[in-house]
């Protein structure tokens, strides 16, 4: 038996690999959690050890992480080892919050932000200036001012990197989630009105 992982353009990369590989394979989409399963993902283990987490932290743990499970992983084990005898508070999840960007941001953001050309930095800047979630091809090249076929190489180049992905015709999204806020951090963007249709 074989098991797997990989980002979301896996199932159309083993699609364009082996003839007939949705019925060779079976695929599990793992998306983010709700809140109440990210509440329940924290407070499990710290219960477990005999402390507290309060629900100001679990909210707070939860807003900046949107229930991904890596992202929760990061977050709990910096406020686990913050946080005093009588258990996770707010300051101590926001100050874990401060931690793990910092954190992120020069390791697990950066790797991927370097890989790409000062061209495909643009379009990611674009792409994140529209929010988060799933955009409209042709508006980023609209906000960069160019067509979509103008930058359909560069928009190439990123899909093959792994930046990024198409889930349907004309549709592009960041693999990686909150990399967007990344790109906004970094770059000093302000998103526009929350347009996600995801």
């Amino acid at each position: 038996m074989l098991f797997g992982a990989g980002l979301p353009q896996l199932f159309s990369q083993v699609g364009d690999a082996k003839s007939y590989a949705e019925r060779l394979f079976r695929f599990s989409e793992i998306d983010r959690l709700s809140q109440q399963e990210s509440n329940e993902v924290v407070r499990g283990p710290v219960e477990q050890q005999g402390s507290r987490v309060s629900d100001g932290a679990l909210g707070e743990i939860y807003e900046q992480t949107r229930g991904y499970p890596y992202f929760l992983q990061e977050w709990g084990y910096r406020a686990w080892n913050l946080a005093p005898e009588d258990g996770i508070d707010v300051q101590v999840a926001r100050e874990a919050t401060r931690l793990a960007l910092k954190e992120l941001d020069l390791q697990f953001f950066r790797v991927r932000f370097d890989r790409v050309t000062p061209t495909e930095r643009e379009y990611m800047r674009a792409l994140a200036e529209l929010g988060e979630g799933i955009q409209r091809s042709s508006e980023v090249a609209a906000l960069i001012g160019k067509t979509t076929y103008q930058l359909g190489t560069v928009r190439d180049g990123l899909i093959r990197k792994g930046m990024v992905y198409s889930p349907a015709h004309g549709d592009i999204a960041f693999t990686v989630p909150l990399f967007d806020h990344f790109l906004r951090r970094t770059m000093n963007l302000s998103a526009k009105p929350q347009r996600s249709r995801r």
